[in-house]
């Protein structure tokens, strides 16, 4: 067992990469919170069939409450912006690249709400990471038929907020019980979050085609149940600044898959921005010993 666990950080990072794909493939064809609130409706319904097939310890009230909570963060708030920024035209590798800032933004918030050391380099990384976005961006900014705004931009930083909000709520308050049982009440907090989006802003209009329903079964199988669930178990046992520094190889693994698929392009100038924006998150990220912690703090 302790051999398959060092490959779960990889193979989170490839399944958690093909989700902006699958927003691709899928908002055509439907609203983005019409769509999530299916998905996630969905991905509590098969979590709660786990719960009861894997005999699972149901989850306190006050385990429930806390992990609705980090649900509607981590799935509502982070998707919910993701799609909808996909779906008004920002193209899957960019809206990748913004999302990849959320390992600077969890780092400083583990380092208020969790007490991990947050060190002059971790505001330097902040610093090299957001002008490396900048720099990728840029370019692109009159290019691409009005998919970059500042709405979609707005976002799909607002969608980095959440997930990094969401992540250290799981961590401090919710990743004691039952990764299952919580996992369910999640998505019954994502779920909550997207029917009253839909309800509120959209027609739910929907095509069922092909593509949707490709789109619908890959992200609720790999990604609602797989890499959520390999995303549970790292926030559970390990490090919350190691776990998210993981995030920042999403950008470049995405970019790779939608140039495969949707010719999506990076001149040389952005795949440099690319690398100061890699370079500033490892910066911020990147674990140091502990005797030079313990020094730095003295």
């Amino acid at each position: 067992m302790q051999s398959l666990k060092r490959f779960i950080p990889a193979t989170f990072v490839v399944l958690w990469a093909t989700g902006f794909i699958g927003a691709r493939y899928a908002m055509p064809w439907a609203e983005p919170f019409t769509f999530l609130a299916a998905r996630f409706v969905i991905a509590a319904i098969l979590f709660a069939v786990l719960t009861l097939v894997l005999g699972s310890r149901r989850a306190t009230r006050k385990e429930a409450l806390h992990a609705t909570g980090a649900g509607v963060l981590m799935h509502g708030v982070y998707l919910g912006a993701v799609f909808w920024a996909i779906h008004r035209g920002m193209p899957a590798g960019f809206s990748a690249l913004i999302v990849g800032l959320q390992p600077l933004i969890t780092a400083v918030l583990a380092g208020k709400f969790l007490g991990e050391a947050i060190l002059p380099r971790h505001w330097l990384g902040l610093g090299i990471g957001l002008i490396g976005i900048v720099i990728v961006l840029w370019p692109k900014l009159g290019a691409l038929g009005g998919g970059v705004t500042a709405a979609t931009l707005t976002a799909s930083l607002i969608s980095v907020l959440g997930m990094a909000a969401g992540t250290i709520w799981q961590k401090r308050f919710a990743s004691g019980g039952d990764l299952v049982a919580a996992t369910m009440w999640q998505y019954v907090g994502g779920s909550a979050l997207m029917i009253l989006a839909a309800l509120a802003f959209e027609t739910h209009t929907v095509v069922i085609n092909g593509e949707l329903i490709f789109a619908m079964a890959w992200l609720v199988l790999v990604l609602s149940v797989g890499a959520i669930f390999l995303l549970m178990v790292m926030i559970r046992d390990g490090e919350m600044s190691k776990v998210a520094s993981l995030f920042y190889l999403v950008p470049a693994v995405t970019a790779i898959i939608a140039w495969a698929l949707f010719n999506e392009q990076l001149n040389a100038l952005q795949i440099v921005g690319m690398a100061i924006t890699t370079f500033g998150v490892g910066l911020a990220t990147a674990r140091q010993s502990k005797g030079k912690t313990e020094e730095l703090r003295n």
